[in-house]
């Protein structure tokens, strides 16, 4: 397939060609696509070098598939030129992801509702992605009434400036701020832009892209999110009300049977999912699964995975590969 990356130059693009190679994506064509100041500079990818192309050129070209990481005006703008010359636009950003013609997608949950006339498809943001996997088997065995959610997110999700500025503060060095305040040796409980209700985008995104995802507008969902000192890897604080009862081991059971889950939930041995350890793997990690004693049918989970694959490559190249099989 003849593949366009979008954004080749930033991090999740380079992530994006790593996965790639990584899963053997059928490639007969790679065009490497990124801004015009990094136009003319060249990537390595399947030992050769690509130069960097513009937009315009690359939807000249025709790509089978687009995987868009470059931002939402970027998306918005050109992920439409991309569609109206048949291309399959896989797009990272938030631009598409609540449009109610457009599929918001974790392959493991709803890829079964591609179909070859969806020209763009959105992949959800990186906090949601690893909650709702981890949260599937719950929601299909018990039905979630109600999720309080608090993440601790890493520095890597706000991008390669926010990375520069924790590693600086470490050595004591003055740093371009991309946060207000310090992030070394602090938490910032703000992630995204404050709404007028007090709460952030990056909140309000756990909220509705939760229930689109798992198809149920019913749950109920409160967030808290916090960017922590973490070079890779968010983690979450899940507490799950559901609809019906259940054990214990029942949910353990389920988390460890569900594809792309890992269950790492050993308080004998201190086995839980830590991110320094999540970092650079495609699975998503639970553990520390317990009964919420104040609350009937209620239980707490603690759930991480590398941000910058399941979070945002390796969803969208599972996507890819979905959509390859629908081409034929």
């Amino acid at each position: 397939m003849r593949v366009a990356v979008v954004g080749a130059t930033g991090m999740v693009g380079q992530v994006m060609l790593k996965v790639l190679a990584e899963r053997s994506f059928p490639i007969s064509a790679l065009y490497c696509v990124a801004s015009e100041k990094s136009v003319g500079n060249e990537i390595a990818f399947g030992g050769s070098m690509h130069k960097v192309i513009g937009l315009e050129q690359a939807v000249s070209l025709k790509p089978d598939i687009a995987l868009f990481s470059a931002g939402g005006a970027t998306s918005k703008l050109w992920a439409p030129k991309f569609a109206a010359v048949g291309t399959t636009v896989i797009d990272n950003s938030s631009a598409w992801r609540m449009d109610k013609g457009i599929k918001l997608v974790v392959p493991e949950i709803n890829g079964g509702l591609l179909d070859a006339s969806d020209k763009i498809i959105a992949n959800p943001n990186c906090s949601t992605i690893q909650m709702v996997l981890a949260l599937l088997p719950i929601h299909r065995n018990f039905g979630i009434e109600r999720l309080v959610v608090s993440t601790y997110q890493s520095v890597s999700g706000t991008g390669i400036k926010a990375i520069k500025q924790m590693e600086g503060e470490r050595l004591n060095q003055s740093v371009e701020m991309a946060y207000h305040y310090p992030i070394d040796m602090n938490c910032l409980p703000h992630g995204g832009d404050f709404q007028e209700d007090g709460y952030t985008t990056e909140e309000q995104k756990l909220v509705d892209e939760t229930r689109k995802i798992l198809g149920d507008e019913s749950i109920q969902v409160t967030a808290t999110v916090v960017r922590v000192p973490v070079r890779g890897g968010h983690s979450e604080a899940v507490n799950v009300e559901t609809k019906k009862p259940f054990e214990v081991d029942q949910i353990r059971k389920l988390i460890a049977q569900t594809p792309g889950v890992v269950l790492q939930d050993f308080p004998e041995t201190n086995t839980y999912p830590m991110p320094l350890y999540a970092e650079g793997k495609d699975a998503v990690f639970v553990g520390r699964i317990r009964r919420d004693n104040t609350r009937p049918n209620a239980l707490n989970l603690w759930i991480v995975a590398d941000n910058l694959r399941k979070g945002a490559a390796t969803n969208a190249v599972q996507i890819a590969e979905v959509v390859k099989n629908l081409k034929g």
